[in-house]
């Protein structure tokens, strides 16, 4: 469903207005989109349940994202809802559909929250979105208890490890900052890109590797030139040219079948590996 254009308010104000589907009728549509892919039974189930995508959506906002993008991501949870609902099961479609919104709000709220992946667990994600109220309530009931207390009795009061309560408060204590910021202190204006390690290949890395690719293509000019030219060509053409040409193109230029070019393929490439292994013993086996 395209929101591209659309207000919040309009698209509530559209959804509020949509039908209200009787089990039967909602029964019916599931039906034609699970056994037929009928388009107008999906687009007519998905807008019946707008309403409840956009209020599920709207108690996510606290977070910081903007509505028009969660009720964009509701959406595409009932879409998914509605490609796994079985309407055999007896269960209201609104019943399953708030499992899958949930999820994929959750999902969304989480990577928009931080460039930095926030969480992937059950246990990260319950953290993510209970944390603060879990912690404000555990210490106005134990009286204040140190850090230390506190980390512990949340961890158990969600099931969780201390290591990720730690984590969880460590991510969420601050945003994600720039690389080009200039570092406190630094008078000459020294960014944190700069003590980034340059994973580029150091002058004397690519001085060698140049070097050697030298000798290779020497190594191998030396053993072509071993070959008749008839085995030359077919290996050039094979091996060397990028794409590469087929076994039935070559038989064609040479008037030899699939099976034959093949045949002396295979024997120039043995040719190839004793000269290369006579003059530069192991080599063979790196190219």
């Amino acid at each position: 469903m395209a929101l591209d254009g659309y207000t919040h308010q309009r698209l509530s104000r559209q959804a509020m207005r949509a039908e209200l589907l009787d089990a039967e009728t909602e029964s019916q549509l599931a039906r034609a989109w699970r056994d037929e892919r009928d388009q107008a039974a999906l687009n007519r189930l998905i807008h019946a349940y707008m309403r409840l995508a956009i209020s599920m959506a709207a108690k996510f906002r606290r977070y910081g994202t903007p509505m028009n993008d969660l009720i964009q991501t509701a959406s595409l949870g009932l879409m998914k809802a509605a490609d796994k609902f079985d309407p055999d099961r007896g269960v209201r479609f609104s019943t399953y559909a708030v499992w899958w919104v949930k999820a994929e709000l959750q999902e969304h709220v989480m990577r928009d929250w931080s460039l930095v992946r926030t969480g992937s667990t059950s246990g990260q994600k319950t953290l993510f979105f209970n944390l603060a109220r879990v912690r404000s309530r555990l210490d106005r009931e134990l009286g204040q208890p140190g850090p230390v207390a506190l980390r512990a009795a949340v961890a158990a009061e969600l099931g969780v490890s201390l290591g990720d309560v730690e984590m969880m408060e460590a991510r969420l204590s601050g945003g994600d900052f720039s690389l080009n910021a200039v570092q406190a202190g630094e008078g000459e204006g020294r960014e944190w890109v700069d003590l980034l390690e340059d994973d580029a290949p150091r002058p004397a890395e690519t001085v060698e590797a140049a070097h050697d690719l030298e000798i290779l293509r020497g190594w191998l000019s030396d053993a072509l030139n071993g070959l008749s030219p008839r085995e030359r060509l077919i290996v050039t053409e094979r091996q060397l040219r990028a794409p590469g040409r087929t076994l039935e193109s070559l038989g064609q230029e040479l008037g030899l079948s699939k099976e034959r070019v093949r045949q002396i393929e295979a024997a120039a490439h043995g040719k190839l590996r004793v000269a290369l292994e006579t003059g530069a013993p192991g080599i063979a086996d790196l190219l």
